[in-house]
This record gives C-alpha cells, structure tokens and sequence, in this order.
C-alpha cells in the first residue's frame, strides 16, 4: 500500500497472544513479518470501549476482558512494559479515554488524570528502557471539547521528555469545524520539532485539512471499515461498490491507482464479488482504501516538498467530494 508504518493495539496484544509469545518471537517486528516502523497505542481506548466493568483509579484502570471476562490491569507503568516486551518503535502513554458526550468536572478529571499518568509513563520508560532502546514515548494531549483544558494539557504534553506528541479524543462525533477548531487551538502549542500525531482520524479530506492544521501522523479504521462495507476512495469521492451502477463497469475503480484492486481487476468484478460474498473482495476494496490515503499523503509531501501545499489543497477540495459536510479551511495555510 505505500504505508510506512503500521500501528499496533497493546489491549489486543495482551490479551492475545500475550506479551511473552510475542517477546519469544524477537518481538513484534519478527513476529508480523513487518521490517518497518511500529507503533502501539496503550490499549486506553479499547479498555473504555471494548472492556466491561472499569474502574479508574488514580493508580490505573481494571477491566474485564472482552474475550472470557478475565481481569486485568492497566497502569502506566505497566503499558510501559507491555509496549518494551512487544519491542514497539513508538509507544503511547496511557491516557484516561472518556466517552462524550460528559460533564465537564469528568472530563477535567480526566485530562489531568492523563497528564499525571503522562508524568509517570516517562519515569518508567526511562527506568525500564535501556540506553540501547530504540523505542521512543509519546504524550497524549485531552481535554474534549474544551479549549481551556485543550490549551493546559497540549502545554502539559509539550513540557514532558517525549519523543512526539499526539492529539487524542476527537473524532468522536463532534462536528468537523469543531475538530478544526480544537486542532487550531492545539497544534500551535506543542513543539515543531517533534511529530505531531492526530488519533483515530484518517478520512482523505481529514488528512489534507489535518496537516494544514500542523499534523505529521494519523491512524484510523475508518480506510479498512469503510471498503469491507463496500465504499471505495476515488479522487472524485467515495463510491458504493454495491450499487446497481457498478454491475456493468469495466474499468477500473480508479483509473490513477496504483493498487491491486485497480491494476488487475474491473468494477465490475470486485460488485460481484461483493455481492457474492467472497471475503476477496475485502481484501481488494481494503488494499485500494488504504493505497489512496498513502497516495494523499504522498502528494501533501511533495506539495509541501514545492511549496505548494495551499494550491494542491484547494484542487483536492474542489474535487474531491466528502461524505458529510466538507471541512472548513484553516485559518493559515501550512507551507512546510
């Protein structure tokens, strides 16, 4: 796909395989088969999401495992370990995920209780990790909707010995001038040399308008969810690859794509394949889903390689057709 790092969940890992089968291995790297960059969230997410029963304590969280109801706890001093064993490139710290929409006691509860365990998350990884490691710590920015908080946690994150800082907790319903605007309100604040990654954002019209707004990194199931649910990337906006119109088209998805999916076979083949049911169709339509993205991000780089990032924006925009509103544009314009 073009993808130069893949990422990696630390609550899924635990639980299965485990961390000792996967250190046995040489660690994620070996394990997978992959020789590039990992990355590994803490699992905060899925523990608050996935898991039954939390308990948030100041120490950590105790959850019941979404597989067989097996107890389990995570601090932050233990992510820490768990992301060592797994032999990650960049870990994250563990962060309080707290569902929205909340109080806004709650969610400043849980922003500085993120930044408290951030404080920890860095005294263990530089206990735990040796002078030899090559895994780095990232600190996670919260604070919901809230642009006081948002402003004391990313200088929070920005003050702490990581490596990079990412932007957590949005995407999450809210509108997208509002994800817009807490972006303009965080990016400016945490340092330019250091990546700034956006969470569980990664539409194509996001990833434009996301690194006009200062950001370096994103993850996201959406590319993946969306194509096993039949909806396809193209330059003009996604399409349905289910629908009647697909039957008789024999051309490509994307004539411009590079992908398997558009280099081998037709429309009209992966409908049919949808239609059929053959699971090969999700493979095709994730593998293009995800090759577009790397494409985006191609061009946003040699854009702002040129110095024309604005320009190429705009000619995204004006092509390409986002499902539900299009973002707004932001309030100046990244050239590097």
């Amino acid at each position: 796909t073009g993808a130069q790092i893949i990422l990696a969940n630390t609550y899924h890992l635990m639980l299965r395989p485990g961390v000792d089968i996967v250190r046995d291995a040489g660690g994620l790297h070996a394990f997978m088969g992959w020789h590039g960059p990992i990355l590994t969230d803490s699992g905060g997410f899925q523990v608050f999401s996935l898991a039954a029963n939390n308990k948030v304590t100041e120490e950590g969280v105790t959850f019941a495992s979404h597989i067989d109801g097996s107890r389990w706890t995570m601090t932050p001093e233990s992510v820490v370990a768990l992301q060592l064993g797994f032999g990650s490139d960049i870990m994250m710290q563990l962060d309080h995920v707290l569902g929205l929409p909340a109080e806004p006691a709650a969610i400043r509860d849980a922003t500085e209780r993120s930044a408290r365990w951030l404080d920890r998350g860095v005294v263990a990884y530089n206990e735990q990790a040796g002078p030899a490691s090559r895994s780095v710590l990232f600190g996670i920015q919260q604070g919901g909707m809230d642009r006081d908080l948002r402003v004391w946690s990313a200088q929070r994150v920005a003050e702490s010995d990581v490596a990079g800082c990412a932007v957590g907790g949005l995407s999450v319903g809210e509108p997208k001038p509002v994800m817009a605007e807490m972006l303009e309100i965080s990016t400016p604040l945490l340092p330019r040399n250091k990546p700034r990654y956006l969470m569980g954002v990664g539409s194509p019209e996001d990833l434009w308008h996301g690194v006009a707004r200062g950001i370096d990194l994103f993850d996201c199931v959406l590319p993946t969810r969306t194509a096993r649910n039949g909806g396809l990337y193209t330059p003009d906006g996604r399409i349905t690859i289910t629908n009647a119109a697909h039957k008789h088209r024999h051309q490509p998805v994307d004539e411009t794509c590079d992908c398997p999916a558009c280099t081998r076979f037709t429309a009209a083949y992966i409908h049919h394949l949808f239609r059929a049911g053959e699971v090969f169709g999700l493979r095709l339509a994730s593998m293009h889903n995800l090759r577009f993205l790397a494409r985006q991000m191609e061009a946003i780089r040699a854009a702002l390689d040129a110095g024309t990032f604005a320009f190429a924006m705009s000619e995204f925009d004006a092509r390409y057709q986002p499902v539900g509103p299009r973002p707004q544009a932001a309030n100046s314009g990244r050239s590097s």
